[in-house]
């Protein structure tokens, strides 16, 4: 299987939102990691160093083949198995920018949670607001964006939602200038990811703290299985 876009290069450069992101979930992340859709391990670079029992998953052929370079020396599973595949039951079960690519959405959470231990946590990071659906999104596959409602609505009784919020308030501010006055860019440039990276991250840091978590381009969820 091929990804529609090879964006994944430029976003790997992004290292300060990724630490904020790693922040911002490791307290849920237990040992017995499936990371769903882990790209070419932009995110698992964060965190795999402090757990022995992780299995990366990536459909795409190129990415499946950077995650095999980027952590051959490392006891990591790495494979192209979707959830369904795995026999293997979790602690943890994340989808980092990756449901969004997923047609059928709530069937994959639903599988998910079959997969998980009881007390285990299912993390989910996707693009906030359909209103800012664009050229990138469908250049790269996303589905649809997200309402925080579609998570406070999820109907499975299995599921306890931990953690729901905003993140990077300030980003959505640029994203919806970037839409305005950059018609027609699909693509990011990279000049202009290191910017928001190194410059606007820090500060959004702070405005997302401030605004306590109310608004951003991004939701994070969390659930625990019971």
């Amino acid at each position: 299987m091929e990804y529609p876009g090879k964006e994944l290069e430029i976003f790997d450069k992004a290292r300060v939102f990724q630490k904020y992101i790693v922040f911002k979930i490791k307290d849920f992340i237990k040992d017995g990691i499936f990371e769903v859709g882990a790209g070419i391990g932009s995110f698992s670079r964060g965190y795999i160093h402090k757990y022995n029992n992780v299995h990366l998953s990536d459909l795409d052929n190129y990415n499946f083949n950077e995650l095999k370079k980027r952590f051959s020396n490392k006891k990591i599973k790495i494979s192209q198995d979707k959830i369904k595949d795995t026999n293997s039951i979790y602690n943890t079960i994340i989808y980092l920018n990756v449901l969004e690519h997923i047609e059928k959405d709530l069937d994959e959470i639903n599988t998910a949670c079959t997969k998980l231990h009881n007390g285990g946590n299912l993390i989910i990071l996707v693009p906030a607001h359909q209103k800012l659906y664009s050229k990138f999104d469908k250049a790269v596959g996303h589905c649809k964006r997200y309402d925080i409602n579609f998570f406070k609505k999820i109907n499975n009784k299995n599921l306890k939602l931990k953690k729901l919020i905003f993140l990077d308030a300030f980003g959505y501010i640029l994203y919806f200038l970037n839409r305005i006055f950059f018609k027609k860019e699909t693509y990011p440039s990279l000049t202009k990811i290191m910017i928001w990276d190194k410059i606007f991250i820090p500060i959004t840091i702070i405005l997302d703290f401030l605004s306590f978590y109310k608004m951003g381009k991004n939701i994070l969820c969390v659930y625990e299985k019971i």
